[in-house]
């Protein structure tokens, strides 16, 4: 009997664990569907464990340039002396669709469009919104979107990596991380060298 209620209160505590984590996920994926305006509809692991929602399956190229990007701001991260936050299943990525493929320039460059907010006025300002090639969606857990591509991986892997310095830097240095989170004020990626 004394085996039963101790089985049966680690079972308890294991599912009051998912259900927490379970209700953070999907306010999580509540913000990113409320930023994006989309619905993630497929998940999916990479293969070196970062956690995908996506509005369509994300193709293997997608998922390589994730994992790229992951491992490329691990290893800045290390280089910099932080150590929080370097696994793969650390962070949550939501793949959105593109609210345009072609910048000014008519360069590829799938980008999501947001509300202006504090870049009102400024360069970036399209008129009450700005597109950004990503956008942090939670600290904790680590999560942001970015657009859909179907080409130029390398920008993916720049995107990731450029998203999850401010993650980074949010759970090592939170000095350097409010210095950085807000590019309206100057400043852009790389952020660690």
């Amino acid at each position: 009997m004394k085996l039963f209620r101790q089985t049966a209160a680690i079972i308890a505590i294991l599912f009051a664990f998912s259900l927490a984590e379970f209700s953070q996920n999907r306010a999580v994926l509540n913000e990113a569907q409320r930023i994006t305006g989309d619905t993630f509809g497929y998940s999916t692991r990479t293969p070196n464990g970062a956690s995908i929602f996506s509005v369509n399956r994300a193709t293997p190229a997608m998922l390589k340039a994730i994992d790229q990007g992951l491992t490329d701001l691990f290893a800045v991260a290390r280089k910099n002396n932080y150590s929080k936050r370097l696994g793969y299943s650390d962070y949550t990525i939501f793949i959105a669709k593109a609210d345009r493929t072609k910048n000014a320039d008519k360069q590829y460059s799938p980008d999501i469009a947001i509300g202006a907010a504090q870049y009102a006025g400024t360069e970036y300002d399209k008129g009450g919104y700005i597109y950004a090639a990503g956008i942090v969606v939670a600290l904790n857990p680590c999560a942001f979107v970015l657009a859909e591509h179907t080409e130029d991986f390398g920008r993916v892997s720049n995107v990731v990596r450029f998203e999850g310095e401010h993650l980074v830097l949010y759970h090592n240095d939170r000095k350097r991380y409010n210095e950085t989170a807000d590019h309206s004020k100057g400043g852009g990626h790389p952020i660690l060298n």
